[in-house]
């Protein structure tokens, strides 16, 4: 940790009104750290102003990043009932010889079951992706490591980024000046190198104050709420009519989806503008004194290590969901699988994409006042198609794409639009493999078929734009991209329109 920066985190990482939240700080040379605290949407609004509280100045332990920093708590905040469902960032402000240094942390307030404030719509912020990702302490589940503590800070990038070009991961320019500017943006702001992967900034920030500019009132609750809190989406009168999963949302627990499965299968409605959605499956482990899980779980390509490898709890297995061994394929749930998607406008691979989808089935009713006909470009204005995609298996039946079924993808899911994605091969991977090791397309094809031979079957993906309706009415949305929010920024009306016909139509 630098000498001049302060850093902390929040535990419990999401409260409901009457609970509390503790701030764990550490301040280089035990300065006074200054906590602001603000629910962040389409506005700022702070709901504790500049609260000044001793702090210690406390190491980063070697195994933060698997068994978290352990630091005490500086601050203990009383969620107010007055306080809306939200994203709450925690401000931490420290002098440094005049100087300002700041860094933050956040925590969730979810809804109270029943609560007259309780909105229609929730939100699941992608929060296990963010740890998946987050290195601080060293250790992720992509440099090593095979599980990460929830309580430790983020890494910078993760809450906050400055404006800038380069922002964005998927290449929005021409891809040399694109990737260039990135690399340049990541280094200038001294963010971590996975920052552009996951975090607060990159997808659910952009949708939900859109969202509530646009008068749409939307809960929000965290990955792991619900595995802790299956009630949240249980069947009763005031519940709620949709689920949303938004942009990076790649690593979901069983029970988290038998919440939302089981919220589907009952007629609830979803809808998944997101991508590369619960591709890897985790165990949340380790419950704290508290309550809530402490540690995520995910062995990933060291499946074999996993301590259930091969034994009567396969199914909980951290590979992917559509590992052979494990047989619970995503598209059961979403329609789409990243196995049979890839990457758009990400380094070598589909590099001048139309960054947009194709049209097929323009009377859709997600559609309506759009103007889209067949064949159109949509979302190309703000490159909505980009970095990871989700797909299905199908085969073309009167020049219209149809699926076949045979990767778990629901027979009546209906394909809107397409647009064509790949994994990283030896030639393609911006980190090429060690000759030992499988490709991304092997090890993938290795999982889903039980062999590297048939890596042609899944070489050429698409990023898919479908729905399908469950035996009970639920209604299924996925946009089979990250970066959906992207177009809700003003330069896509038609992304703005569509994305409004379906949070009016399902919430209702």
């Amino acid at each position: 940790m630098s000498f001049e920066m302060v850093t902390g985190y929040c535990w419990p990482q999401s409260a409901a009104a009457g609970e509390q939240v503790c701030v764990h700080v550490s301040s280089p040379g035990e300065r006074p750290v200054t906590i602001q605290v603000a629910r962040v949407g389409a506005a700022r609004t702070v709901v504790l102003n500049e609260t000044t509280v001793g702090a210690g100045d406390h190491g980063v332990p070697d195994d933060a990043s698997s068994a978290g920093c352990g630091w005490p708590s500086a601050l203990t905040i009383d969620v107010d009932p007055a306080w809306t469902s939200g994203y709450y960032e925690v401000l931490l402000t420290i002098d440094v010889d005049g100087k300002v240094r700041q860094s933050h942390a956040f925590f969730v307030v979810r809804p109270t079951v029943g609560s007259p404030q309780q909105a229609k719509i929730l939100l699941a912020l992608a929060t296990n992706t963010w740890h998946a990702y987050n290195d601080f302490g060293g250790r992720n589940l992509y440099n090593g490591g095979t599980s990460v503590s929830l309580q430790r800070p983020m890494s910078p990038g993760y809450l906050y980024k400055p404006d800038g070009a380069g922002r964005r991961v998927t290449v929005v320019n021409a891809p040399d000046r694109q990737m260039a500017a990135h690399v340049g943006y990541v280094s200038l702001n001294k963010l971590s190198p996975w920052a552009g992967s996951a975090g607060w900034p990159d997808w659910e920030w952009p949708f939900l104050a859109w969202a509530e500019r646009h008068g749409y009132a939307i809960d929000v609750v965290t990955n792991a709420d619900l595995e802790e809190h299956p009630e949240l989406l249980a069947e009763r009168p005031d519940g709620y009519r949709l689920f949303l999963s938004v942009g990076h949302d790649e690593y979901w627990s069983a029970p988290m989806r038998d919440a939302v499965e089981d919220f589907i299968g009952r007629g609830g409605n979803a809808a998944f503008f997101s991508g590369n959605t619960a591709f890897w499956q985790v165990r949340m482990e380790e419950p704290s004194p508290e309550g809530p899980a402490t540690t995520m779980v995910g062995y990933k390509a060291q499946f074999k290590h996993d301590p259930v490898y091969d034994t009567a709890d396969m199914p909980t297995l951290t590979s992917i969901w559509s590992d052979h061994l494990i047989g619970r394929p995503e598209n059961h749930m979403t329609g789409v699988s990243f196995s049979r998607g890839g990457y758009h406008r990400i380094g070598k691979v589909v590099a001048n994409g139309a960054g947009g989808y194709t049209v097929h089935r323009a009377d859709h009713w997600i559609f309506e006042g759009t103007k889209l006909t067949y064949g159109d470009l949509l979302g190309a204005d703000s490159t909505i198609v980009g970095y990871e995609c989700d797909g299905c298996d199908f085969t073309t039946v009167d020049g219209l794409p149809v699926a076949t079924g045979s990767d778990g993808t629901p027979l009546n899911f209906e394909i809107l639009g397409t647009a064509p994605a790949a994994h990283f091969q030896r030639h393609t991977a911006p980190r090429p493999p060690a000759a030992h090791e499988p490709s991304e397309l092997e090890f993938i094809a290795a999982r889903v078929f039980g062999t590297r031979d048939d890596t042609e079957r899944l070489a050429h993906g698409h990023a898919v734009l479908g729905t399908y309706t469950s035996s009970r009415g639920g209604t299924v949305i996925t946009s089979g991209s990250t970066d959906w929010a992207h177009g809700l920024s003003g330069r896509d009306p038609q992304v703005e329109h569509i994305t409004r016909n379906i949070l009016d139509r399902l919430s209702t």
